[in-house]
């Protein structure tokens, strides 16, 4: 995978403006003779792209509800009976996993990149929903960092269970969600990746491993380096490559 297409393109999220036209003049003026204005256009909707979506890409950005009815943005794209929802590291946005989505879709998943706004696990459940309400059958989870945590917490939550779930330096601890509680819980395929001299991140995931007794098949991966996160995927292409073969097995 081309190292340079993890970027993020920027972080700002920026409109694109489908311009509708305004209703006619009063009448009343148009009796009168007077001269009807020219109507200022409106946006009839809009179009996130998130400062990294173009062409076709833009098609695929989408709101939906999470599970307490607040609106939470996206990008979707893939076709296919099993699905992906991608939740992204803290400091970053739904750009982080575009590349990956893409490139997901391409090898036949549904894929849901999920543009976190705070509300983390309800988020995912939402994602779930949506996907499988169009049509997916098995819904695998994935996140990094603080993605990876939530993915985790939602994985011993959402009911029918997910198919698997990937942590990528997800911390054991992370605001109000605890992974080392979930985890333990979860029954289903568990991947945790990190990096050996990722600190505390590596401890956790360690950790969490060793939690994962009831999980048929769990698999710890630890790797070289200190990286974090999705840039643990942009040194390392082959740790990518053992994520997505991770995915097939289980799709």
């Amino acid at each position: 995978m081309n190292r340079s297409s993890w970027t993020a393109a920027g972080l700002a999220c920026a409109g694109v403006l489908l311009l509708g036209a305004c209703g006619d003049g009063d009448s009343g003026d148009k009796a009168a003779g007077t001269a009807t204005p020219t109507p200022t256009p409106t946006p009839s909707s809009t179009v996130k792209d998130f400062g990294c979506l173009a062409g076709k890409q833009l098609k695929g950005s989408v709101t939906f509800k999470d599970t307490e009815g607040n609106d939470v943005d996206g990008y979707e794209t893939g076709t296919g009976s099993t699905a992906v929802v991608l939740s992204h590291m803290r400091g970053t946005d739904v750009c982080s996993w575009v590349p990956a989505a893409d490139e997901l879709a391409g090898d036949g998943y549904r894929v849901l990149a999920v543009d976190s706004s705070g509300s983390e696990v309800p988020e995912i459940e939402g994602a779930t929903a949506r996907l499988r309400a169009h049509g997916a059958k098995k819904v695998i989870l994935m996140g990094a960092s603080k993605g990876g945590t939530s993915s985790l917490v939602a994985a011993s939550t959402i009911k029918p269970k997910v198919a698997a779930v990937v942590s990528i330096s997800g911390p054991g601890l992370y605001n109000s969600m605890d992974a080392t509680e979930a985890v333990p819980k979860l029954t289903m395929p568990v991947l945790f990746v990190a990096a050996n001299g990722d600190g505390q991140f590596a401890d956790d995931a360690k950790e969490m491993d060793k939690l994962a007794k009831k999980s048929r098949g769990e698999k710890l991966e630890m790797v070289s380096g200190a990286a974090h996160g999705n840039d643990i995927l942009n040194s390392q292409p082959t740790v990518w490559a053992d994520v997505k073969a991770f995915l097939a097995k289980y799709r």
